[in-house]
């Protein structure tokens, strides 16, 4: 019965996650980019002095935490085994050109980053906690008028929330503790469990603390592992550059088939790995910055479309040049365990290896707090507030189960429910694409540009 059920969904993601939601994520992201006049581009270095500099909005401004904090709460959730394991397969699956195709994904997904927290700022709502509440079922159901269609996208990012956000992550760091440190995965469980309800059951307030400790943290620390093994190894940067680049349009035959054929699986898996890293069009992040302390939604919007550039063009990039110049990208190794290669072959030892033990570790216990504060929303919007404390709780519970279980069936439901998120957001993106025009004009106009 299980075996069927996994046959069911891996079927049912296939085809959730084939070319037309592809087509249709990064699709969103260009026209979102013509409609914008390409802010993603001219207001980059504004949206990092507020994001990295500025941090929060002078003077008092409804809303919970500070653009900083919401910025990291989102990061939380998005930087994770993705920019570990995702970027990996992609240059396994693809070659070196993947990941050229990951950055042009980043790119317009910028764009698409940019629209959902304008919306989720714009249409939130105060519960009756006084804490904010938005995202895509807010903006869907009011801006839309289609209640049916935000609750539908509610319903689907809180089983996501169970899935992807919780067992998953749980037995990634589970399965990392036990191969690098010989850790029982009943022991991390129960850590990991006491961990995440200390930091969740204190609310949003709590989860933006920490994650604005821990976020830039775990980041560098990567990074400068990453960066280390790209300094001894300076000889084969420019190859790696020049690899990008070539196989993004002439692929490497990994596999046989025609040019045609190999182009596709390039960016393919580009495109594919690309979203599920920054998540741009799932409609995750804007729960995040719909609770940041803000003025004016454009304002929020400008820091949260620094998610996806740090995400994606700088992290996932760090992981593409270690595996790409080690050389080893069409060894047969795939997944985490090709970066885990990659990096020893850098590094003396099996330092590396810890470098990414240590690193995998650290962005899926915060995947842990970023979505467990989605799936909260998700189920407040559907059930009201009375359900908080108690979804808090066995989010907390299913941590400790997820660590020690095979989810071979639970990747296959989590990656069919991630997907369809996407749907409703993207409809609700595209529908209301003149409000954030609007907001973004008022914005310029104002001298803020």
């Amino acid at each position: 019965m299980e075996q069927a059920l996994i046959t069911f969904f891996k079927k049912t993601s296939d085809l959730v996650w084939g070319p037309p939601l592809m087509i249709l994520l990064v699709g969103t992201g260009i026209f979102l980019t013509f409609r914008l006049r390409g802010l993603q581009f001219r207001g980059l270095w504004h949206s990092l002095y507020l994001a990295l500099i500025k941090r929060k909005e002078e003077g008092t401004a409804e809303g919970d935490i500070s653009h900083f904090q919401a910025l990291m709460t989102a990061l939380a959730a998005t930087v994770g085994t993705g920019n570990i394991a995702g970027v990996a397969t992609a240059i396994a699956a693809g070659g070196p050109g993947a990941l050229f195709w990951m950055w042009i994904t980043g790119l317009f997904g910028m764009a698409t980053k940019y629209a959902e927290a304008v919306l989720a700022v714009k249409y939130r709502e105060i519960d009756e906690f006084g804490t904010m509440s938005g995202g895509p079922m807010y903006y869907i159901s009011k801006g839309l008028g289609m209640k049916w269609l935000g609750t539908l996208f509610a319903i689907f990012a809180s089983i996501a929330a169970f899935g992807i956000g919780n067992m998953v992550q749980s037995n990634s760091v589970a399965d990392a503790m036990e191969t690098s440190f010989h850790v029982a995965p009943w022991i991390t469980g129960l850590i990991l469990a006491i961990a995440t309800a200390m930091v969740i059951l204190g609310g949003i307030k709590s989860i933006g603390r920490v994650t604005a400790f821990l976020v830039p943290l775990m980041i560098v620390f990567y990074m400068a592992g990453a960066l280390l093994v790209m300094i001894i190894n300076y000889q084969a940067i420019p190859e790696a550059f020049y690899l990008v680049f070539k196989y993004a349009f002439t692929p490497h035959a990994i596999v046989g088939g025609t040019l045609g054929s190999l182009i596709r699986v390039t960016v393919r898996m580009g495109v594919a790995r690309g979203v599920f890293s920054n998540e741009s069009g799932l409609g995750s992040a804007p729960i995040a910055a719909a609770a940041a302390q803000t003025k004016n939604p454009v304002t929020q919007a400008l820091v949260s479309m620094t998610q996806t550039f740090i995400d994606t063009i700088v992290v996932c990039s760090f992981t593409g040049f270690v595996i790409i110049q080690s050389g080893l990208w069409n060894s047969g190794y795939d997944g985490a365990q090709l970066t885990t290669h990659a990096f020893n072959h850098g590094l003396p030892g099996n330092s590396g290896g810890i470098i990414v033990a240590i690193g995998l570790i650290f962005f899926a216990y915060s995947t842990l707090l970023g979505w467990s504060y989605y799936g909260e929303k998700s189920l407040e919007y559907l059930f009201g507030p009375g359900w908080v404390k108690p979804y808090r709780i066995i989010f907390c519970i299913v941590v400790f189960i997820g660590a020690g279980v095979k989810l071979e069936l639970v990747w296959s439901i989590a990656d069919v429910f991630n997907g369809l998120m996407a749907l409703p957001n993207l409809i609700g993106l595209l529908a209301l694409s003149g409000v954030v025009v609007s907001e973004t004009n008022k914005y310029y106009y104002q001298g803020n540009l």
